[in-house]
C-alpha cells in the first residue's frame, strides 16, 4: 500500500506538487489552490508532532474508530468533498510558491524520518494510529488534494 515512508510515493508527490500553479482549477470542493496547500501543511504538522490535532466530540471520534479500517485497508483515494477539521481550514490566501516550498519541506521530513518521526499523538478522528497508519494516511490525504487539482 502507497505510504509517505515510501521514497518512490514521496517523490511521485514532490513532482506533482511542482507542477502546481497558479493556473491550477479545483475539480471539487471549495479551497483554492494556496489554501489546499496550507490545509495539508497543517495536516502535515499534525503527522510530524509539530501540532497536537484537536480532538473531535465523542460521536465524531466513534465514527472515525469505524471508518478507519476501511480507509486503512488498500490503496482506494479518499473521497471528494470529505469533511475537515476546523482548525485545518484555510480562509487566507498564502503565497502559492511558500506554501508549496513548506509543504515539500514538511514531506521530506516526514518521509525521512520515518516512524521515529512521526507523531505519537492519536488522530482527531481516527484515534490513536501507528507511524505506518499516519504515513498511509499522509500519503492518501496528499494525492486526495493533488487529485483535486488535476495533478
Amino acid at each position: 500500500m502507497k505510504n509517505l515512508f515510501d521514497v518512490t510515493a514521496a517523490t511521485e508527490l514532490r513532482a506533482r506538487l511542482d507542477r502546481l500553479g497558479p493556473q491550477s482549477e479545483r475539480q471539487w470542493g471549495r479551497m483554492t489552490v494556496t489554501q489546499m496547500l496550507a490545509h495539508c501543511s497543517l495536516a502535515m504538522q499534525w503527522a510530524v508532532g509539530d501540532v497536537t490535532p484537536e480532538q473531535m466530540p465523542l460521536p465524531v471520534r466513534l465514527m472515525g474508530r469505524l471508518v478507519k479500517p476501511l480507509v486503512m485497508r488498500n490503496d482506494d483515494p479518499l473521497r471528494k468533498n470529505t469533511p475537515t477539521a476546523k482548525s485545518l481550514l484555510v480562509t487566507e490566501e498564502p503565497d502559492l510558491f511558500r506554501e508549496r516550498e513548506r509543504l515539500t519541506g514538511l514531506i521530506d521530513r516526514f518521509a525521512t524520518g520515518g516512524a521515529a518521526g512521526c507523531t505519537r499523538q492519536p488522530h482527531g478522528f481516527f484515534g490513536k494510529m501507528t507511524p505506518g497508519e499516519w504515513a498511509i494516511l499522509t500519503y492518501k490525504h496528499l494525492d486526495h488534494h493533488l487529485r483535486q487539482f488535476g495533478v
